[in-house]
């Protein structure tokens, strides 16, 4: 179901430059605490944040702006990685690290990054689709996902974390009524 949001900011995607590390960094930290309650290491995030525009064949990120007086402000961002899909002969765009800070949600700014994303995708035959994954008690990014237009997968994601799992120590199933671990 694609409803317009209340309010759309005038706000302008555009392709993240190494001048936006901080504020991706910042924004990532941002989501991992409010989604999983992660405390993330900050020299490896922006040391991580950075390998992406180091090695442009692993994806990119964009920024959503909003004018703020003289200046812009970043009002979200979202990046995108590449799988290859031996079934489709063509890639599927992953759209990662997602986040819109508390006070832009809810007025269109993801709606408007995922449209440039889906616009960006079509110009490129060799991509097949998008995909996403959602941590699975997030049921306000799920609805904001399926308002864009994108559906529950057949799939589930399993994985073996070598760097957060060492931190955290095994993850354990969440207890009846408890929050859920997502990916």
């Amino acid at each position: 179901m694609n409803r317009a949001p209340r309010q759309i900011p005038r706000v302008r995607i555009r392709p993240a430059t190494r001048a936006d590390v901080e504020t991706l960094a910042r924004f990532s930290a941002a989501m991992a605490r409010e989604t999983e309650g992660l405390t993330l290491d900050g020299a490896r995030l922006r040391a991580g944040t950075r390998a992406l525009f180091d090695q442009p064949a692993r994806g990119f990120y964009l920024v959503a702006e909003q004018k703020n007086g003289a200046g812009r402000e970043v009002v979200g961002q979202l990046m995108v990685t590449y799988e290859w899909s031996d079934w489709r002969n063509a890639t599927f765009w992953w759209i990662q690290s997602v986040y819109v800070p508390p006070a832009w949600r809810r007025k269109g700014v993801y709606r408007r990054m995922h449209a440039h994303v889906l616009d960006l995708a079509r110009q490129h035959r060799e991509v097949c689709g998008i995909r996403l994954y959602v941590e699975r008690s997030n049921r306000i990014a799920q609805t904001a996902y399926r308002r864009a237009g994108l559906h529950p997968s057949a799939y589930r994601v399993y994985e073996e974390d070598f760097v957060l799992t060492q931190r955290l120590g095994p993850r354990r199933p969440p207890r009846k009524g408890g929050r859920k671990e997502g990916p």
